[in-house]
């Protein structure tokens, strides 16, 4: 009890508190729906019905068991390629090379495929989603060491890697792994022949494309989580991430500790592309002669993905279904609604633009948030950071 006469002192939260909060908290969702605002709009100009095409996405997305399967199953690339960009990004290195590693990963796994097809199952699809993260993670690793060691903008050396990525797959898929076909050997369908079965990533629900491929992404995202949380090494990668100068100055391995989070985001991105080839129906490497015929734009939706998580592996794996279902979905809103097809290209892109033009505006009102509530004397740079 209070003596009698005693002053009670409340403490009033400032509007400065406050409002920096509920902007990082609803900046990212409202930029979604700002965009499916925008989506109904540029529906309305072609004569559709924004309200019957929504229900159509969400009809084919999640309207029944093999919707959410479809759906499981488009997100497993974005799911991989995201939990690697939240290493990446974590460490303050911005890969934008998903597309040429998820590429490169798919072919050392197509190889792998095509050297050893008659092992069996057990060995060979491991063996097959191992040599996909080998062959991404080479890739990745390359413009992780020209970053830490040479300071080449990762940006520039990313983006030039898709470039090489996209000729190097070409050539393989019409010359050294072309399929023995009239069709293929003509040039027309850069692809390989069918896969070994053994090498083909089991159905986990009959009648649905659900395949293995699923929970071996949940759980890698899991471990991602555990990684960047629960590990020495993940707190180094945050920390180099949050400042290199303090982080060099308590004796961590900056350096390295680039190179590696770079290889990681690469392996996990070549994982995909092995998944994109022994999950498919076709149960091939195909493409039309570019990246997106094979990755379907994965190593770009997928820093969306991450972006909207947070760079949280864990909600990373809602974003992705999330995003998967806009993907599914907007083939059944354009069959029922009739729009073109480049429109619903375009709502997609409004979703990844304002997405990722909001977040910076975000991460400012949240490290402001943090200013605020920590007053007192400016601390060493980085130090805060770390702590955080």
């Amino acid at each position: 009890m209070r003596a009698a006469g005693s002053t009670v002192h409340l403490r009033v939260l400032p509007a400065g508190r406050w409002r920096p909060r509920l902007f990082s908290w609803f900046a990212l969702p409202s930029a979604a729906i700002v965009a499916l605002l925008m989506g109904a709009v540029l529906m309305l100009v072609f004569g559709a019905n924004p309200i019957v095409g929504y229900q159509a996405l969400l009809a084919g997305a999640f309207g029944d068991s093999y919707a959410l399967t479809s759906t499981a199953v488009k997100a497993v690339s974005l799911l991989l390629v995201g939990a690697g960009i939240c290493i990446a990004f974590r460490a303050n290195v911005l890969n934008i090379g998903g597309e040429g590693q998820i590429a490169m990963g798919g072919l050392a796994a197509t190889a792998t495929a095509l050297a050893v097809p008659n092992l069996p199952s057990p060995v060979l699809i491991p063996l097959t989603l191992l040599a996909g993260a080998v062959g991404g993670g080479i890739w990745g690793a390359i413009p992780g060491a020209f970053k830490a060691y040479f300071n080449v903008n990762e940006i520039l050396s990313t983006i030039m890697l898709n470039l090489v990525a996209v000729q190097f797959m070409n050539y393989m898929l019409s010359g050294p792994l072309v399929a023995k076909s009239g069709y293929a050997i003509g040039g027309l369908i850069p692809q390989t022949q069918l896969l070994s079965p053994n090498s083909w990533l089991p159905t986990l629900l009959e009648g649905t494309q659900l395949h293995l491929g699923v929970p071996i992404a949940l759980g890698l995202a899991v471990a991602v989580y555990v990684l960047l949380w629960r590990t020495s090494f993940g707190f180094r990668i945050r920390a180099v991430g949050l400042s290199r100068e303090a982080a060099q100055y308590a004796g961590m391995s900056v350096k390295p500790t680039i190179t590696a989070a770079m290889t990681l985001a690469g392996a996990l991105s070549g994982v995909a592309g092995a998944m994109l080839v022994f999950g498919s129906i076709s149960h091939r490497m195909v493409t039309d002669g570019s990246l997106t015929g094979f990755t379907g734009n994965a190593g770009f939706n997928g820093i969306v993905v991450a972006l909207f998580a947070g760079l949280h592996p864990l909600w990373t794996i809602v974003t992705a279904f999330l995003f998967a279902g806009l993907l599914v979905g907007g083939t059944s809103m354009q069959v029922v609604t009739g729009i073109p097809s480049d429109l619903v290209t375009a709502i997609n892109g409004l979703v990844v633009v304002l997405v990722v033009s909001v977040e910076y505006t975000r991460r400012r009102a949240r490290a402001r948030a943090r200013m605020i509530e920590r007053p007192g004397p400016a601390p060493i740079a980085g130090v805060e950071k770390m702590r955080a």
